[in-house]
């Protein structure tokens, strides 16, 4: 395929930006890929694996390149971009990883130049894992990447099929919109795996020992790191506040009806709550009928399989 972008430069080779370098190489979405990073071994990581073609100084990386991914935290990124805007190309696009896009769109493009261009992005990839270490080429493959609207059409369109060529499947959303909804399907479902996982200080010494792996399915992504994820939600807080309270009313409802004994009352919450999860994607409602399939109209496997979405690490 032809290149999107003759010169990419990637900011921060953790997980996301050592992936996006890996697959825009191996892909052939970049002529070349350029990065800047803090970590000695995940410089040394990137040149050895060949995900760039050099690992610069953060005040060298942007010349001459046609686009700039931030990769890292979040709170990062405005002074990262304050270092890098004097440095940048004429018609230069910056784009990003971050998971939450409101407070980026409204601070970053202040901070470029006439000549460079914002248009914000988020691929729900990743991993509890972290690092260079983990980087995959193949991160990207499938999974959504929303980018947010711009004032310039090119610039997004761009990005769109950039994120295209890395195997994403591209959804274009206003940034308020996107920390609305990305509360419900990434951010609470953390919130949620956290305060379990606090509350198994409360749990018999030997409960651990019979953890199976629907124990380790749920909370798989409390294994996240907790500064980031402290960074995501404080950054999300006011798009959190809606879902996180509603999934609190359904546990308060269902730890009602499972105190009151009524069997049949809890058997129709269990399946309200079974069929709204078959809605929220074409991923579940295919899961969701093979569970069908396997084990009978009604009931549900009690341990599943190892969950296929994202923990939106960025």
């Amino acid at each position: 395929m032809s290149p999107v972008f003759d010169r990419v430069a990637v900011v921060g080779l953790g997980l996301l930006g050592g992936s996006v370098a890996l697959a825009a190489r191996r892909r052939g979405a970049a002529a070349q890929v350029v990065a800047a990073t803090r970590r000695e071994e995940a410089r040394q990581r990137a040149l050895r694996e060949g995900a760039v073609d050099a690992v610069l100084e953060l005040d060298e990386v942007a010349v001459g390149a046609e686009l700039v991914v931030l990769a890292t935290p979040v709170y990062a990124m405005p002074d990262v971009l304050r270092r890098l805007a004097p440095r940048l190309d004429e018609g230069a696009i910056v784009t990003d990883v971050g998971s939450v896009k409101a407070p980026l769109a409204e601070t970053l493009p202040g901070l470029l130049p006439p000549r460079a261009r914002y248009v914000g992005s988020h691929p729900m990839a990743g991993s509890h894992e972290r690092g260079m270490d983990h980087a995959r080429a193949d991160l990207f493959r499938g999974a959504a990447c929303i980018v947010t609207h711009a004032r310039d059409d090119a610039a997004v369109d761009r990005v769109c099929a950039f994120w295209e060529a890395l195997g994403a499947v591209v959804m274009r959303r206003d940034a308020a919109v996107h920390d609305a909804e990305v509360a419900w399907v990434s951010h609470v479902p953390h919130v949620l795996a956290f305060a379990f996982a606090r509350a198994l200080g409360a749990a018999p010494a030997g409960a651990r020992e019979l953890a199976g792996p629907g124990f380790r399915d749920f909370t798989r992504i409390a294994l996240s790191d907790a500064e980031l994820w402290g960074d995501i939600l404080t950054a999300n807080s006011k798009a959190v506040a809606a879902p996180l309270q509603a999934a609190g009313a359904a546990l308060s409802e269902l730890s009602r009806t499972i105190e009151s004994g009524d069997a049949e009352a809890l058997e129709r919450l269990l399946a309200t709550a079974r069929q709204a999860l078959s809605l929220a994607s074409p991923a579940q409602r295919a899961e969701t009928r093979e569970a069908s399939y396997h084990n009978g109209s009604s009931a549900v496997a009690s341990e599943g399989a190892r969950p296929k979405g994202d923990d939106n690490d960025t």
